[in-house]
């Protein structure tokens, strides 16, 4: 088991592509693949890039458990996956704001614009070709990481910071307006 430090915004390699693997099978894609693994499972979130653990390469791993999915036809609960250089597209225009926390943006929160529905392209650690539409939280989640691919935080995306705040604070008011519209 190898954890690796997480990287937190401010770090200058969050903000930097991320290089393309030139093969998937490799000793070295393995053994990122594992740590990445040990690293999302110790900091208990739902997907890490590569470039989150200071290795600027194309490669991220997600995962969607029951509690998070959609009922989008498209989307559901996915076990632990790996993608190397992974490439969305939009699949129509419909666009939908969504709360996303980060694990290199600790406590905080922001409500995000992504794509509702898009196709994703990569490649598995096995050297498969990999493509399948995906929508909602899947969706909302390989748009996240493949951002950190490219050196983009959710930050860079948000429209309105006024959705933006530590995760305590935001609960706290999501429930008073929630409990504002029931009275």
């Amino acid at each position: 088991m190898t954890i690796k430090s997480i990287l937190r915004v401010g770090d200058p390699l969050l903000r930097r592509p991320a290089d393309p693997v030139g093969d998937p099978g490799a000793p070295e894609i393995r053994q990122l693949i594992e740590d990445m693994t040990d690293s999302l499972a110790e900091a208990g979130g739902i997907g890490l890039a590569a470039p989150q653990i200071g290795i600027l390469r194309r490669v991220l791993i997600f995962k969607v458990p029951d509690l998070r999915a959609s009922t989008l036809p498209e989307d559901g609960p996915c076990p632990l996956t790996a993608l190397i250089n992974p490439v969305l597209e939009p699949v129509g225009d419909l666009m939908a704001l969504g709360w996303e926390g980060c694990l290199s943006i600790p406590g905080l929160r922001g409500e995000v614009p992504r794509h509702l529905r898009v196709r994703v392209t990569a490649t598995t650690p096995e050297g498969e070709p990999f493509e399948m539409v995906v929508a909602g939280t899947r969706a909302r989640v390989l748009q996240h990481e493949v951002d950190h691919l490219d050196g983009v935080l959710y930050l860079d995306r948000m429209t309105d910071f006024t959705r933006f705040g530590f995760v305590e604070e935001i609960f706290e008011a999501e429930a008073a307006r929630r409990q504002e519209a029931t009275t």
